[in-house]
């Protein structure tokens, strides 16, 4: 099995009506119980963009909190999924499902795979 990451850049929604956006809640809401029966959902969800933003950097040695910085919207990530699939083939099939109940486009990048440590 392989984790993917399928997600979306805010910039690729289209023009969208009120209606248009129930419309693909109550399809990506349906596409979440058909995943998590499928056991391939690990994760899916959007950001809030009301929320405060921050980054932390403990390049010092101890970790410095700053709000910000606020990234271009062409680089903000909208909403993802993460999936536990077999293959790239399963990937693109449950990429498509997403991208067709939400009416734009997503990415999809395969995660590194990380062996675990071995235990003595």
């Amino acid at each position: 099995m392989a984790e993917y990451l399928i997600a979306f850049n805010e910039e690729w929604l289209p023009d969208l009506t009120d209606e248009d956006l129930r419309n693909a809640s109550k399809a990506v809401r349906a596409l979440r119980v058909e995943m998590t029966a499928a056991g391939v959902l690990i994760f899916t969800g959007g950001l809030d963009d009301a929320a405060p933003v921050f980054s932390v950097d403990a390049s010092s040695g101890s970790p410095v909190f700053t709000d910000g910085p606020y990234v271009e919207s062409k680089e903000h990530l909208g909403g993802f999924a993460v999936v536990d699939v077999a293959d790239e083939e399963a990937a693109r099939l449950w990429a498509g499902k997403i991208a067709v109940a939400c009416g734009w486009p997503q990415e999809v990048r395969r995660f590194q795979y990380v062996p675990a440590p071995e235990t003595a």
